[in-house]
């Protein structure tokens, strides 16, 4: 064989063989062709367990849909809430999926892919129960998820708070007398009422509006650019909605989602 023949088929293979390590370098992975996710699989209808015992929710179907379009194995990884940035930060996993406000604090920690959600604060109490707005928790006992914005809220609303490490023990607590009120996101107290038969209702008056977003370590932009383009394609060709609205009933997406910030 000739030079100039060893020398085109040199050529040949780079060109084989590059894209696929370009590609998976690009996206910045912790392991090339895996997409993993920390996602917590007790927060429904965001993470949850099916009949069958595999996980669903919202975002495990979104973040599956994501990892799909990209052409990457969807590997979610099951962390408690309280730890899920340290994770990130120690590179246990690509992205953090769980149901995460975007807020200005975390934005200073993490990059948010674009909002991929749309929901707020709402107050659950017991049918029977004589609150009837958010003001009306001043000196009451209170529940929210242990290290979120709810008990935040709750505490500047005057409540007594107590901290739940998962949502379904809030909600029985409340149903039980054991606190007032919980406050938690819309869209999974929402689905919770509507599926545990409990005694409880949400008031109609929010205490905040926020968006959910996908925690990307800093210094990965190709892997936010990638996610932010499935997102978009999935809400505009209808994907996001059949997902979404056969366990809510809707589709969350925002109107107007907050977009990413260059690292």
């Amino acid at each position: 064989m000739t030079l100039k023949a060893l020398a085109l088929g040199a050529v040949l293979a780079l060109q084989t063989f590059a894209p696929a390590a370009w590609a998976a370098d690009e996206l910045e992975l912790l392991v090339p062709g895996q997409l993993s996710a920390a996602t917590e699989g007790t927060y429904p209808p965001f993470s949850m367990r099916a009949p069958g015992g595999e996980l669903d929710g919202l975002e495990i179907r979104v973040m599956g849909e994501v990892a799909k379009r990209l052409n990457l194995e969807y590997v979610p990884v099951l962390v408690k809430w309280e730890s899920v940035l340290i994770g990130l930060e120690a590179d246990q996993y690509d992205v953090i999926s769980v149901a995460m406000d975007i807020t200005e604090e975390r934005q200073q920690k993490v990059t948010f892919a674009d909002g991929w959600l749309e929901s707020g604060g709402r107050v659950v109490v017991r049918t029977d129960s004589d609150i009837a707005a958010p003001a009306d928790l001043k000196g009451r006992p209170v529940g929210g998820l242990v290290a979120s914005n709810w008990t935040k809220i709750a505490e500047e609303l005057g409540g007594e708070v107590k901290a739940y490490k998962a949502e379904s023990d809030a909600m029985q607590d409340l149903a039980n007398g054991n606190v007032d009120a919980i406050i938690t996101d819309a869209v999974a107290a929402g689905y919770a009422i509507k599926n545990s038969n409990l005694p409880l209702k949400m008031l109609d008056e929010p205490v905040s509006t926020i968006q959910k977003g996908f925690a990307i370590k800093k210094g990965k932009p190709h892997l936010t650019a990638a996610i932010n383009k499935a997102l978009g394609e999935m809400i505009a060709d209808g994907t996001y909605a059949k997902l979404t609205s056969e366990l809510v009933g809707y589709s969350p997406a925002p109107a107007d989602p907050i977009r990413s910030l260059a690292d």
